[in-house]
């Protein structure tokens, strides 16, 4: 196991999980923002797991690319890239003409890098497993946030999406908690910026949970916690997979009418607020490793 600069911690959480040592790893970074990967052990004939998220900047993704490189030239038996959060993702498909496809874009250079599998979690749409020409365990949080939200035991427990988009992943969570569901329809002005948003369902004296994949500016889950509030909810709390939490998004959650904030720590949180609240997903990336290289089914890791 070997991990990238800014997915370190996580790494060394998961080697706890399986208790395994993190393997010695340089980079070396040279004074025009160059730098070099170089192993410090052998790993030939070693099927190798190579740790990071590869969030902007793109810094992050470059020293992927460059371990994975590192990783086949030192004739590692396998290279398995673990990227908890896989970056650039939001961009897969031809919204409007003349646009790159930069999660097409990433996954192919991942795969000429030299990976032999990816393994993931919550892909911004699951069909971008199919950008990949090797096998991808695509997890998901609802492993650790579906407990999480069953020790709340919430008396008038709402299941919520901020906008219509996320319905199917919102309508698997009501199916397995057995509560009702409700939507945020919304119209955007521009990326990062809503403009208009109604609740679709009935939120009185309700607890609500609103869920989504990820939280950037956090505009719009602050706007549907606000607009719930308004409608009569009880409480409201929101919970997502990934805590990008760029530019305003901690004052707009702190000053939103939401109650707790809860993410995985698939990418690193260092902006605190005190709603925010992050729960570990090294032990379910623990065990899928541990089913990779035992050669077992990942399928008891789903829990819907």
């Amino acid at each position: 196991m070997f991990s990238g600069t800014k997915t370190r911690y996580l790494a060394e959480k998961i080697c706890q999980s399986l208790g395994c040592e993190l393997g010695n790893l340089s980079i070396t970074r040279f004074s025009d923002g160059e730098f070099e990967v170089c192993f410090e052990e052998s790993i030939r004939g070693i099927d190798v797991f190579l740790v990071q998220s590869t969030f902007p900047n793109a810094d992050n993704l470059m020293e992927l690319l460059l371990m994975i490189d590192a990783a086949k030239r030192a004739s590692a038996r396998t290279v398995n890239a673990v990227v908890p959060y896989f970056g650039w993702a939001r961009q897969d498909r031809k919204s409007k003409p003349r646009v790159s496809i930069a999660a097409k874009l990433v996954a192919d250079m991942l795969s000429v890098a030299g990976i032999t599998r990816l393994i993931t979690m919550d892909l911004h749409a699951d069909q971008e497993q199919g950008f990949f020409n090797v096998p991808v365990d695509h997890l998901y949080a609802s492993s650790v946030i579906l407990p999480y939200i069953q020790s709340l035991n919430l008396e008038n427990l709402v299941i919520a999406t901020p906008d219509v988009g996320g319905s199917k992943r919102a309508s698997t969570y009501s199916k397995y908690l057995n509560c009702p569901m409700v939507l945020c329809n919304k119209t955007r002005k521009r990326a990062n910026e809503v403009a208009s948003m109604d609740v679709i369902g009935d939120v009185t004296d309700a607890d609500v949970i609103l869920i989504d994949d990820i939280v950037d500016t956090a505009g719009t889950i602050t706007k549907a916690a606000n607009l719930m509030k308004e409608r009569g909810a009880r409480s409201v709390r929101a919970i997502a997979s990934h805590c990008i939490m760029s530019g305003p998004a901690n004052e707009r959650v702190e000053e939103s009418a939401i109650e707790e904030m809860v993410f995985t720590d698939s990418i690193p949180y260092n902006n605190k607020c005190s709603k925010v609240k992050q729960l570990s997903i090294a032990a379910l990336l623990a065990q899928t490793i541990q089913c990779v290289l035992n050669n077992e089914s990942i399928s008891k890791q789903y829990l819907i």
